[in-house]
């Protein structure tokens, strides 16, 4: 029982965390990840110019983040294979975030080169908080799924009552004779109304 406990507060926690994290990477991947460091008129023409189409921001980051996220939620709803499978997603879409992030940054650097060389200024890119966020929120994403991958088998799952009825559960109870029969038989998935003919 105890070990049952620790589980469900493990999963729990690690979903919280994941599902944060997720947020924070898909968000701050569609803020500016550098900013342009340069003397004051060129810095704010290059900035302008950039700004205006998102130049600067790292849409595959923010497209992996909703996919670890869908991830996690399919891993709440689901068992077994399809729930291992989930957090496999999970996991291998933390890791293209992390690495989509790294790749971001010298490609936005030379963005931001190019436009400076075009206004005849020199400088550079530096990072912002909103880059380190989503560095960070990817790596926190990479832990919680590659603790989902291991730990999944372990973790509780959702009941079976939440599945849809089959038809396949043996036969249907003897007719209700309360309102709190009817709601017990609903609850397990039968229909009361649905009686054999006399």
């Amino acid at each position: 029982m105890a070990e049952q406990r620790s589980a469900a507060r493990g999963f729990g926690l690690a979903t919280l965390v994941a599902l944060a994290a997720g947020t924070l990477c898909a968000v701050a991947g569609t803020r500016a990840a550098v900013e342009v460091d340069a003397d004051g008129q060129a810095a704010a023409m290059v900035t302008a110019g950039t700004g205006q189409g998102d130049a600067l921001t790292m849409p595959l980051v923010t497209s992996l983040a909703l996919v670890a996220l869908a991830s996690w939620g399919v891993l709440l709803v689901s068992r077994r294979v399809v729930r291992r499978s989930a957090a496999v997603l999970a996991l291998l879409a933390s890791l293209g975030l992390v690495a989509a992030a790294l790749v971001a940054l010298g490609d936005l650097r030379g963005t931001v080169e190019d436009a400076l060389t075009q206004v005849g200024a020199t400088g550079g890119a530096s990072v912002t908080g909103w880059y380190l966020a989503a560095v960070a929120g990817g790596v926190v994403l990479v832990a919680a799924a590659g603790l989902a991958v291991v730990r999944v088998p372990d973790w509780p799952e959702m009941g079976r009552r939440y599945d849809s009825p089959t038809g396949e559960d043996g036969p249907a109870p003897a007719d209700p004779e309360s309102s709190l029969d009817l709601w017990k038989a609903m609850d397990e998935g039968h229909d009361p109304t649905d009686r054999p003919a006399p």
